[in-house]
């Protein structure tokens, strides 16, 4: 391998893309350990051996406006990283998720000569097709982690490996489980509103609300609350005070335990519905948003469900209640549908924990990494 391709440019804009990241960082640094990785990354990929040129906690922007205001700040931080891919002369760059950013900055890669690797793809067969144009024109290889992406993109034309899901990765998601099949005389009901205070801000007030009306029907039952990492419990009274309303609030990071000793689980829309399916777990998913991004996102999204764990059954597995839909009065009524059915909540175990088989195998940073070295051969 020559001096030059000793160089590696790394995108990861977000807090998840850190952690499934900084697990490629660490396998690099084993299996080639001269090489030079810098870019946009997190404190994970930091301690993992990266040079960070920009933390990831900067590019955390979320809405239309938002991003918007941004656009200065992030053309100027495009600017400088093509500075340093030209000067350190990088021929490759991993890019992962954050396609915002990432597929322009793939555009300007390509047109440079540097080789692109795309790892954790836009959710485009959700979206439409106009992204996997771009993706398509502007990647050299991509990597996916949910099973039916594999097929979506390589009939599209575009070369793909399905490298399982980064969530294997960690131990207490692997660990050996069995359906949840007998109903405990005093449940526990856990919240895990969502990373981002907006989301909790819209989906905290329901949660609570729902507690309310369960508390009637079933007299005191424990309730409990997974902070996502970086959030504080100050981060909750954007949607009512928790406390309050006697849930206890768990220590950032202990969501996994939640998810694992937890009767039933409501869970915001996104990867913590995989991670809950895991765990064998029933559950409720939530979403809601702004009415203009809930119109714009109806008007685009293709696919019948919107809870990760649905999506990867191919099925309706759990409730969904989206918009309009989450209230308190609902949201009570789907957890009380569990705790009054002890045959319907055994079997939505069984079927939540299938869906683990279908990620995969453990060890997607590894594969990715040693995909990055034969690219490197190549550049």
């Amino acid at each position: 391998m020559s001096h030059r391709s000793r160089s590696l440019l790394i995108i990861a804009g977000e807090a998840s893309g850190d952690l499934h990241a900084s697990k490629v960082v660490t396998r690099l640094k084993e299996l080639a350990p001269d090489i030079r990785i810098f870019g946009v990354g997190g404190d994970r990929m930091r301690t993992a051996g990266m040079e960070l040129s920009y933390h990831s906690s900067d590019f955390a922007v979320v809405g239309f406006i938002e991003v918007i205001r941004h656009i200065p700040k992030l053309k100027r931080v495009m600017n400088q990283l093509l500075k340093m891919v030209s000067r350190r002369q990088t021929r490759l760059a991993l890019l992962i998720d954050y396609p915002g950013f990432n597929l322009v900055l793939a555009r300007k890669l390509r047109a440079a000569g540097v080789k692109v690797f795309y790892y954790i793809t836009p959710q485009v067969w959700a979206w439409g097709e106009r992204r996997v144009r771009k993706i398509s024109e502007r990647t050299d290889r991509v990597a996916v982690i949910l099973p039916f992406e594999q097929q979506f993109y390589a009939a599209r034309g575009v070369d793909v490996d399905f490298v399982g899901h980064p969530l294997l990765d960690e131990p207490e998601i692997t660990a050996s489980r069995v359906p949840k099949t007998v109903l405990p005389t005093h449940p526990v009901i856990g919240l895990l509103p969502g990373s981002r205070r907006g989301e909790i801000a819209r989906h905290l007030p329901p949660m609570l609300g729902a507690v309310r009306i369960l508390r009637q029907e079933f007299g005191e039952i424990d309730v409990k609350l997974g902070l996502a990492e970086g959030m504080t419990p100050e981060d909750l009274n954007v949607g009512g005070s928790a406390a309050s309303h006697g849930v206890e609030i768990l220590a950032p990071g202990s969501a996994h335990d939640l998810m694992a000793d937890a009767t039933v689980l409501v869970v915001s829309s996104g990867t913590a519905t995989l991670e809950s399916a895991c765990f064998g777990t029933p559950m409720v998913i939530v979403y809601r948003t702004s009415p203009l991004s809930y119109a714009i996102g109806r008007l685009l999204v293709k696919i019948p469900h919107i809870g990760l764990a649905n999506v990867v059954a191919g099925e309706r597995v759990v409730p969904e209640l989206v918009q309009a839909d989450l209230t308190p009065e609902r949201l009570a009524a789907s957890v009380s549908a569990y705790l009054k059915d002890a045959e319907l909540y055994a079997d939505t175990s069984r079927r939540l924990l299938e869906i683990r088989g279908l990620l995969g195998d453990p060890g997607a940073g590894d594969r990715v990494a040693r995909s990055v070295l034969a690219m490197m051969e190549e550049a």
